[in-house]
């Protein structure tokens, strides 16, 4: 009986003590939460809404699409920035020039500024230290460019060879400069020291307000035969801008190489308007065929007039874009020579007739330069104005000292006039001959 006792006194110490309980059943219930937790993760997406998972979900997605790289990714990622942007236009420009070039390189600037765009300006390693000093002091000088901060003269200049791939290299890093210092424009715009617009920014802003962002207006033919094929494609070059330290011709060799198999070659103007989306491309070459046809074209004479033009028709993205026009007025002798004819007062009808944009090329301080001011810009002073401006005008003041809304714009003749070549080039006749087979 002792015995029994004594065992019942144990068994009721054991159960009497129950500080244990509460945490077992706690400990208990977090396993099997966690558990269920586990075992219905594995069988359910949780990343569907979630937006922290960004990387998680491009590489599942990639897997089952069975694409293991990110450049569909990216694609995806520039059209949406360029199609969900409902805001006007922007532009960036590149003016270039070289020795002596340093004045009229700033009147390109005022005849083309306007606040929305951005400009990079280059002179060539050809004109002298102080010319192109002077170049940018001129720039830091003006209150509206110090202010707005949208003009950027390149400080280190390049050897930049007529003809020559170093004139591709100098367009390129213009637009990756003009990318670093602002993503938010549409279109790229190149003009040299010889160009002059043919009207106001406010009537280009305002006709591409209306058009769809993924258009690149570069004329274009592709290279299949003749005299072109033979006596660009073929020759080996070296462009000596690459090398030297002094301006000179190509040098061509006398060795002859075979066509490229992988892609087809394509020439125009090389004056272009070209979105954002697709010199973006240019530059980061994702799938690294931009770089293959530069690495091809750096020994190709006049490099300039072929390189964006065989990117963008071999390249599935962008071939449908390319619009076969450049928006400029270039006059030919017939039979044409190396250059265009310069213009002057005899072709200004012709130039406003044509609906172009922009017209080349010109020499310094022609007069015909001071009859597009008059007549076509409105250019009295700095600018040529448009509707941002809204100060007096009284006793030849500059109106555009003082800024408005810079996303109105005051539509004059040019719109129309551009609209006009608009309404064919976007024509689907037109259109459905794009990168095709040229003469």
């Amino acid at each position: 009986m002792a015995m029994k006792k004594n065992v019942n006194t144990h068994l009721g110490r054991v159960f009497s003590d129950r500080k244990w309980i509460i945490p077992f059943f706690a400990s208990l219930l977090v396993s099997v939460t966690l558990t269920i937790t586990a075992f219905f993760g594995l069988y359910s997406p949780a990343y569907d809404d979630d937006p922290m998972l960004l990387d998680t979900v491009s590489l599942v997605k990639s897997k089952e699409s069975t694409d293991y790289f990110v450049e569909s990714d990216i694609r995806k990622s520039l059209k949406s920035k360029s199609e969900s942007r409902n805001e006007a236009p922007r532009f960036a420009y590149l003016i270039s020039g070289t020795k002596g070039d340093s004045q009229r390189m700033m009147r390109v600037l005022q005849a083309v500024y306007h606040p929305r765009n951005q400009y990079v300006l280059h002179m060539d390693l050809e004109a002298p230290p102080k010319e192109r000093l002077d170049l940018t002091m001129s720039v830091k000088a003006d209150l509206t460019f110090k202010e707005l901060e949208n003009v950027h003269v390149m400080a280190k200049s390049n050897l930049v060879t007529y003809k020559g791939s170093t004139m591709i290299a100098c367009t390129l890093q213009a637009i990756a400069i003009l990318l670093r210092e602002s993503s938010n424009w549409d279109w790229f715009i190149n003009l040299s020291a010889s160009d002059y617009p043919l009207m106001p920014q406010d009537d280009l802003l305002h006709v591409f307000s209306n058009m769809s962002r993924e258009l690149n207006f570069i004329e274009h033919t592709q290279m299949v035969a003749g005299w072109k094929l033979n006596q660009r494609a073929r020759p080996i070059v070296v462009d000596p801008g690459l090398y030297l330290s002094k301006k000179s011709d190509l040098a061509v060799t006398t060795q002859r190489r075979s066509l490229p198999t992988s892609f087809k070659l394509f020439t125009g103007s090389a004056w272009v308007i070209l979105t954002r989306s697709f010199v973006e491309y240019c530059i980061w070459g994702w799938d690294n065929f931009p770089r293959t046809v530069l690495m091809y074209y750096t020994n190709f004479i006049s490099s300039p007039e072929s390189y964006f033009h065989t990117v963008i028709c071999n390249t599935d993205e962008f071939r449908y874009t390319a619009i076969g026009h450049d928006l400029h007025y270039i006059a030919w002798d017939n039979p044409p020579r190396q250059h265009p004819r310069v213009l002057t007062m005899k072709d200004f009808e012709k130039m406003v007739q044509s609906g172009a944009v922009f017209a080349r090329k010109f020499a310094k301080d022609d007069p015909v330069l001071d009859k597009i001011d008059k007549e076509l810009l409105g250019r009295i002073n700095r600018f040529a104005p448009g509707a941002w401006c809204i100060g007096s005008s009284d006793g030849g003041a500059d109106p555009c000292l003082s800024r408005g809304n810079d996303s109105v714009f005051r539509l004059g003749p040019g719109a129309e006039r551009l609209h006009g070549i608009m309404q064919t080039l976007l024509l689907a006749e037109f259109r459905s001959k794009q990168c095709s087979l040229g003469r």
